[in-house]
């Protein structure tokens, strides 16, 4: 019994060696100190887990701030010519990615803070991140239930995104405003030579809809381009179709765009990503930094996994095979729920950097 139980103590109690001096002891949040939130999100960083990947993304987006505002070397200019969006030459251009869900729901205030105070220098979207914007300035989006059945919703007219509710008459008033919009533009493309791209076109309706609300509207005043190469596939290219089936002849030019926003990449001295989200949007940014041999800082926010070997849930590191991420690059994924961890990104990086700042501006 005695050789038994040493053998099973043995494999139980294998002697372990010891770790690096600078490995790091996994620490979390004493509320005996009071509630202090941003020390609580301050110790994500050691609780592991998901807690450690919000606590690094924390730490690469200030990367990508304090590069941002470093002094260009003197002998670059400080604007990039070629289009109606002069690009503000930065040690870090930050390209920010988000899904049209993220507008749907309550990160379009975030989103349009970032734009409002040009914390972010381009956008990459989808159809729904633009009309969702737009159509939140003429009627509001409402809070539904998960569990709500779409053949009792259709015959009253409501649409569903998950927990949200957005009647058809949003979609309609969406009609009204945007149709005449449809019209003048055509009619500047015939008269004028107009030669409209999503980007162009974005920034248009940002400028009409003229709404301090709105993400198209600060990103039009503050020449912050928005790009969405599938601009046709939601409302707004049903609004299309519908234009043309009475006006026939509009013309949108996604490759003029796709110049725009890799110029955006090559000329960057440094590029930042912050993608939430998948799909088009990731891929879009991802593939403009390749032609830059890939970006400095990136972090990824979503739920996918990398199983099915969509590009979606793909992890940084396969990014970096591609030449979308540099291989010294320190790339964050944070597998999390955006419209509950952005916020909260958002508040420990971009709006404590600048409230601090002015703060300090105001000599407080």
């Amino acid at each position: 019994m005695e050789g038994e139980k040493d053998i099973s103590k043995e494999a139980v109690l294998v002697h372990s060696e010891p770790l690096p001096k600078e490995t790091p002891t996994v620490q979390g949040y004493d509320f005996n100190n009071g509630i202090n939130y941003h020390k609580l999100f301050q110790t994500y960083r050691y609780s592991g887990f998901q807690a450690t990947s919000f606590g690094c993304a924390v730490e690469e987006i200030n990367k990508m701030i304090a590069a941002r505002e470093l002094p260009l070397p003197e002998h670059l200019s400080d604007e990039i010519e070629g289009d109606e969006f002069i690009q503000v030459r930065k040690n870090c251009t930050i390209f920010l990615g988000y899904t049209s869900n993220m507008v749907s729901c309550g990160v379009r205030e975030t989103i349009r803070f970032l734009v409002e105070h040009k914390l972010v220098d381009c956008l990459v979207t989808t159809a729904g991140g633009v009309e969702e914007d737009l159509i939140k300035c003429l009627a509001p989006t409402y809070l539904g239930d998960w569990f709500l059945k779409g053949k009792d919703l259709r015959v009253k007219g409501l649409n569903r995104i998950g927990n949200l509710i957005v009647p058809n008459n949003n979609y309609c008033k969406f009609e009204d405003w945007v149709m005449p919009i449809l019209e003048d533009m055509l009619e500047e493309q015939k008269t004028k030579g107009v030669i409209w791209t999503p980007s162009k076109i974005i920034a248009r309706l940002g400028t009409e809809i003229n709404d301090p609300e709105s993400i198209a509207y600060w990103a039009a005043k503050n020449k912050i381009p928005i790009f969405s190469p599938a601009l046709t596939d939601g409302s707004l290219g049903d609004m299309m179709y519908f234009h043309s089936i009475k006006s026939p002849g509009l013309i949108l030019d996604i490759n003029a765009d796709l110049q725009k926003l890799n110029r955006f990449a090559v000329k960057s001295l440094n590029t930042g990503m912050i993608i939430i989200g998948g799909g088009l949007i990731k891929h879009h940014i991802c593939n403009a930094n390749l032609m830059r041999n890939g970006a400095n800082f990136s972090v990824f926010l979503n739920t996918a996994s990398e199983w099915d070997g969509s590009d979606s849930g793909a992890r940084p590191d396969e990014a970096v095979s591609w030449g979308k991420i540099k291989m010294d690059a320190t790339p964050v994924k944070v597998y999390g729920e955006a419209s509950f961890v952005f916020p909260l990104l958002v508040g420990e990086t971009f709006a404590r950097h600048y409230h601090q700042s002015h703060k300090d501006d105001q000599g407080e």
